[in-house]
């Protein structure tokens, strides 16, 4: 028999196998029939294309229109997926194969016959035919990250819907937390208003509320209703485990070659596809146990539950489901030796009429367990049949333990340490996503090119004199002196980086109001807008980026040095660190993931003086101290460099004086630009109509700061 012909047929055989029926009683009747939605679905594309149009066109009635509904079409259309892929497994199962010539053919009419009712089922719910409902893989994307709720947070605000706009931002927040300014926005918004209830996460997964819920009242020891939520965060868990696994029955993207133009036979075809399908179901297990915009799962997730489960039964009494949850608990960790002590003294406590070797591990995690170890084996065997690789991940690492002090009185040791945000898998260092180009025009008279990458040692660097004028850097550092705030950026802590050091700092927008109130002069509050302007214009021309660059954040900044405290200093002023990525010098990577602000792409340092000691600009390996190149700051003189893990940075000591630099970030993505930038935009638009002399101005440069 041909290899790959067995391989097929022992994926056809899994086929055969009955679905394990999860999460108790109720979950083991057959789904029933989707009830139709009157009218056709509306593709969600089409409506989120519309909205976004709306958003930027200022129509902000419809932009919240189309956008909800977008939302809902989106909801609808994996709930009819879903309910289909379940109605029809239940409706129209698989046969299993006979003797004799034309054996498979049992097996093959069940599987068109559920083919047929899967088709007709979404055509029927979904009022036309499932095709019109696939999406680009962008919009797929932007659904998964809640793009569409930053688009929502900000018509809401438009139309002064203040409650629901941050509803809409916490809900994008979840999924994205390390968006800094909308984090920001959302406690401006709670100290506004006085919000004390939790805002509500709209796109909350239920079995992560309730396992969550389940933690907090175990550590506050009310182990009742610990059980309650746990008990719950278990249906919910293997509820949404069918769902996953329906959804994975989608169509299937292969990376190898082009599915129109595969030429393999029927056998060769059906076990290319399944295995697609089956290697997505197995991930279910880390989908569910990953919190929204997290790249890496809890760990141990699902055991966990059991784990918690065994020792709070044990509190309220529950002697056989203590015993069940901890045997249950040993299927994923056979050898854990507390766990194994647990189930010896749970044992001793049960009367003389129960039987110990009576009591199983919980059928739930049972059925799962045997289902998730088959897929593995079949996926391994599979992996050597058909000739790709494939690794089978950890998913019950054992260091992910329950987090508490608890101790089982017969000195059984419960104690553990829960694991969040660890990953078993290598990530790949981080990578500029674009060509890399420079050279461009720098745009402005008088600016004198410096250095460039090669010179410095580095990527994507370029060092600029000349960008501001002695005049220019004298107003600003004056500038700087009215409108500064100890630890502006940083919740007020008056040295974030450094105890040797003040750090004070201030926005576009604050110099603009403080300009406008007549605390400063307004044209100096006016240069310090149209300087960063300046650097942005320089950076996007000198890179020669082919898409527009926005401001993510824009901060004029000043170090000074604390009297008393710059005896032997072996710190830095700032510590080395990439501005997109999380650098870990140990590994030399830098991971492009939360709380880094990883929509980042360029950065920027306008410095103001120079008349300071110390406070040098640095580049490093990723090992954070083989220095590359190190800049003396001075008047005019620019830096910019990409924000990723190709340019490490930080700033010397700074032992005498102060060092005052305008910091400048950019983004190419829009939705990351800057609030207060836009804002700033705004006021400076209404300015310069009321400077040449334009009335009938609705908007008073006051209201918009």
């Amino acid at each position: 028999m041909r290899e790959s012909t067995w391989v097929s047929l022992l994926l056809l055989l899994l086929l055969l196998l009955p679905a394990p029926q999860l999460g108790g009683p109720q979950d083991s009747r057959p789904s029933p029939e989707p009830e139709p939605e009157r009218g056709p679905l509306q593709p969600f594309d089409l409506l989120y294309a519309s909205g976004v149009a709306a958003y930027y066109s200022g129509d902000y009635e419809r932009a919240v229109r189309d956008l909800e509904a977008a939302l809902r079409s989106y909801r609808r259309l994996r709930d009819v997926r879903t309910r289909c892929a379940r109605h029809c497994a239940a409706r129209r199962p698989l046969a299993p194969p006979g003797a004799g010539p034309g054996a498979e053919l049992p097996f093959f009419r069940a599987v068109l016959e559920r083919a047929r009712c899967s088709r007709s089922c979404q055509s029927q719910r979904l009022g036309g035919p499932a095709s019109r409902h696939r999406v680009s893989e962008d919009v797929r994307s932007d659904f998964q990250r809640r793009v569409p709720y930053n688009y929502l947070k900000r018509a809401y605000i438009k139309l002064n819907q203040l409650e629901k706009a941050m509803e809409a931002a916490h809900t994008f927040f979840m999924a994205n937390p390390e968006h800094m300014e909308m984090q920001q926005n959302i406690e401006d918004y709670k100290a506004m208003a006085r919000v004390e209830s939790p805002l509500v996460d709209r796109e909350a997964k239920p079995h992560l509320e309730s396992y969550n819920a389940g933690v907090k009242h175990y550590e506050a020891d009310d182990f009742e209703a610990a059980i309650k939520y746990f008990e719950q965060a278990l249906r919910e868990y293997f509820n949404e485990d069918m769902e996953c696994r329906a959804l994975c029955e989608g169509p299937q993207r292969f990376e190898e070659y082009e599915y129109l133009r595969y030429k393999g036979g029927l056998y060769e075809a059906i076990a290319d596809h399944y295995i697609q399908v089956l290697v997505c179901q197995h991930e279910c297990v880390r989908e569910l146990a990953t919190r929204p915009g997290r790249l890496s799962p809890i760990e141990n997730f699902l055991p966990l539950h059991y784990d918690y489960l065994q020792f709070a039964y044990y509190r309220v009494g529950e002697y056989v489901k203590a015993l069940e949850c901890a045997k249950a608990y040993l299927m994923c960790h056979p050898d854990d030796e507390d766990v194994l002590d647990n189930v010896d003294f749970y044992e001793s406590l049960l009367d003389d009429s129960t039987d110990p070797a009576s009591i199983e591990a919980r059928e739930d995690l049972t059925a799962f367990v045997k289902r998730h170890t088959l897929e593995a084996e079949l996926i391994k065997s599979a992996a050597e049949g058909l000739g790709f690789s494939y690794a089978e991940p950890n998913y019950w690492v054992s260091y992910g333990g329950r987090q508490d002090e608890n101790r089982v009185p017969s000195g059984v040791n419960m104690d553990g340490t829960e694991v969040y945000g660890l990953s078993m898998r290598k990530k790949s260092p981080p990578k500029i996503g674009r060509d890399l180009r420079e050279g461009g025009p720098l745009l402005y008279d008088n600016i004198t090119f410096v250095y460039n990458s090669e010179q410095l040692n580095g990527t994507q660097r370029v060092l600029l004199d000349n960008v501001l004028s002695e005049e220019q850097c004298r107003e600003l550092h004056s500038v700087a002196s009215g409108i500064m705030l100890v630890g502006d950026g940083y919740r007020g802590k008056t040295s974030p980086h450094t105890p040797n050091e003040k750090f004070e700092g201030a926005t576009v927008l604050k110099a603009l109001k403080f300009g406008y109130e007549g605390r400063v002069p307004l044209k100096s509050a006016r240069l310090f807008y149209d300087i960063s302007e300046k650097a942005r214009k320089i950076v996007e021309s000198y890179f020669m980026l082919n898409s527009t660059l926005y401001f993510s954040y824009t901060h004029m900044v000043c170090r000074t040095a604390l009297s008393g405290q710059q005896d032997r200093r072996n710190d830095l002023s700032h510590p080395i660190h990439a501005d997109n990525c999380l650098l870990d010098p140990e590994a030399n990577e830098c991971w492009k993931e939360p709380p880094a602000y990883t929509f980042r792409d360029y950065s920027a340092l306008l410095y103001m003086n120079d008349d300071f000691e110390g406070g040098e600009f640095i580049f490093t390996e990723m090992d954070a101290k083989t220095v590359t190149a190190s800049i003396k700051p001075k008047c005019g003189r620019m830096i910019s460099f990409s924000s990723g893990g190709e340019n490490p940075h930080g700033v010397k000591a700074v032992t005498k004086g102060q060092r005052c630099a305008v910091a400048l970030w950019f983004t190419l993505d829009p939705l990351y630009r800057e609030l207060e930038r836009i804002k700033a935009d705004e006021v400076i638009a209404i300015l310069d109509q009321e400077q040449h002399g334009k009335h009938g101005l609705n908007v008073n440069p006051k209201d918009e700061l």
